[in-house]
């Protein structure tokens, strides 16, 4: 499976952003995926995932209420929609799959990872 995430840019803070994933390769359909992200000097962290029919998802505390995950499985692609963006969001951000239907908030459980798409909010 290949990952292609894009959508990112330049934002002020309040502003909006949607992040897309694009796999290749195989069908998504019956896999959990999952968006984390990386701030310079910090640790990749999660931010949300979302199970195979789209019925269960999770969130970081701190995006909880602005962020939305979901998923069309007609088109293999996974989003990201990042709302009222604050410059504590500013990180690279990369999508990722597991080979289990189940969301996860754990980076070990993911086994193909995108390139990641920059997000830079100002403030």
């Amino acid at each position: 499976v290949q990952l292609q995430a894009s959508g990112g840019g330049l934002v002020q803070a309040g502003g909006s952003l949607r992040l897309s994933c694009a796999a290749s390769g195989r069908t998504i359909s019956n896999y959990g995926m999952g968006w984390f992200r990386q701030a310079p000097g910090k640790e990749r962290e999660f931010v949300a995932t979302i199970s195979w029919s789209g019925g269960i998802t999770y969130y970081q505390d701190s995006v909880k209420g602005r962020f939305a995950i979901s998923r069309d499985n007609a088109k293999n692609t996974v989003y990201l929609q990042m709302n009222s963006l604050e410059s504590e969001d500013t990180a690279v951000y990369f999508c990722a799959a597991r080979r289990a239907t189940g969301a996860s908030t754990s980076s070990g459980a993911y086994d193909y990872w995108g390139q990641g798409t920059q997000v830079t909010v100002s403030s």
